[in-house]
């Protein structure tokens, strides 16, 4: 993933009031796992991506959007 999608899934996140810990414990890892990830210093999985964005109610698509 690029850092772009990294960003707009931790602004779309904060925008929805979701915490971390919530999207974390979805995907079966650690919060600091978690803030790697949303960070860009550890790759989003195709899987992971789908589970945040079922997470956050939003399409997929949004996270590529301009």
């Amino acid at each position: 993933m690029t850092s772009s999608v990294n960003k707009k899934i931790r602004c779309i996140r904060k925008k929805l009031n979701v915490n971390q810990s919530l999207i974390a414990e979805k995907l079966n890892i650690t919060v600091q796992s978690y803030s790697m990830k949303e960070r860009g210093a550890r790759p989003i999985t195709t899987a992971e991506l789908e589970t945040i964005a079922k997470q956050l109610k939003v399409p997929v698509a949004i996270f590529f959007e301009k």
